[in-house]
């Protein structure tokens, strides 16, 4: 006897308290790991352009007149919130636009889709003269918009874009001070591969990582990295969606606003330095004496 059946697999999460909820592991992994794609992408894109302007106004001997007028942290903290205003400018557009569009869905398109019409029905299977066979679930099978829709309903989207916002803002801050600090100690951008390599590895490793975290969001190496602040931009934004205890969160909050602030404080007695001194090939050694010069 052969027997041909079509299944579908329901995941729930047993919370804290014992109940339990419906949830979309594939629907999850998407958002998550998409928003990490996105601040990646955008510290690495924003913060070298960050490193780019500095150097372009010290090759220039621009920064020598604008030095006259303000203090050299002054300046790369004008720089990089001037870049950082950028970015939150196309993020608070893309957030209008789509938040127009999930109106204009709502109203029109998706306006009968209800969770309701997602119901299980039980059905007694009947073999010969009339004996039970077995009791199974039949599941009704929805609409596939239907389906994705009240998955998508069921996430919590003002958290993670509220998360996304600091995370995003809190790296790339973080990140832009070290990217301006090799800015302001290189003549020529062939010189900052060897400081780039340090500042990149964090953001790629978070990003290899995450994928792996992905699977598993509660384990003991998705906490940790998203604790640490040099990591923990992308990966918390990757857990996010699964669910994350708010004392993990506010940790994570605290933790990356201390990271900035700290190099931040580095990067402005890096830049002070550097920023005026031409013609010279930095090392490492170097870069560690300036961080004790007085002045």
């Amino acid at each position: 006897m052969q027997i041909n059946s079509r299944f579908k697999l329901i995941t729930t999460k047993v919370e804290e308290d014992g109940n339990t909820k419906k949830t979309n592991t594939g629907l999850y992994m998407a958002i998550g790991l998409g928003a990490g794609i996105l601040i990646y992408m955008f510290i690495f894109l924003y913060g070298v352009q960050v490193m780019r302007g500095v150097m372009e106004e010290k090759t220039n001997r621009i920064v020598e007149v604008i030095l006259s007028s303000v203090k050299p942290f002054q300046l790369m903290m004008g720089k990089i919130v001037g870049v950082a205003l950028v970015g939150l400018t196309q993020f608070l557009l893309w957030v209008i636009l789509t938040t127009t569009l999930y109106s204009v869905a709502t109203v029109t398109l998706l306006k009968d889709i209800d969770i309701k019409q997602v119901q299980q029905k039980e059905q007694t299977f009947t073999v010969g003269a009339n004996l039970d066979y077995m009791n199974m679930k039949k599941i009704e099978k929805p609409n596939i918009v239907t389906e994705i829709w009240n998955d998508f309903k069921s996430v919590d989207m003002k958290t993670i874009v509220l998360c996304f916002l600091f995370y995003f803002l809190g790296g790339y801050l973080m990140y832009s001070a070290m990217f301006a600090a090799v800015g302001a100690a290189v003549d020529n951008e062939a010189d900052t591969q060897q400081f780039m390599m340090p500042i990149t590895i964090p953001l790629i490793l978070s990003f290899v990582v995450a994928q792996t975290i992905i699977q598993n969001p509660e384990s003991t190496m998705a906490f940790w990295f998203s604790i640490i602040p040099l990591t923990s931009p992308i990966v918390m934004m990757v857990r996010l969606p699964f669910g994350v205890p708010a004392w993990e969160l506010a940790l994570s909050m605290t933790l990356l606003v201390v990271g900035f602030v700290f190099t931040t404080w580095l990067a402005g007695r890096i830049y002070r330095t550097g920023i005026l001194m031409y013609g010279k090939k930095v090392t490492w050694k170097e870069l560690g004496k300036w961080l004790f010069y007085k002045g």
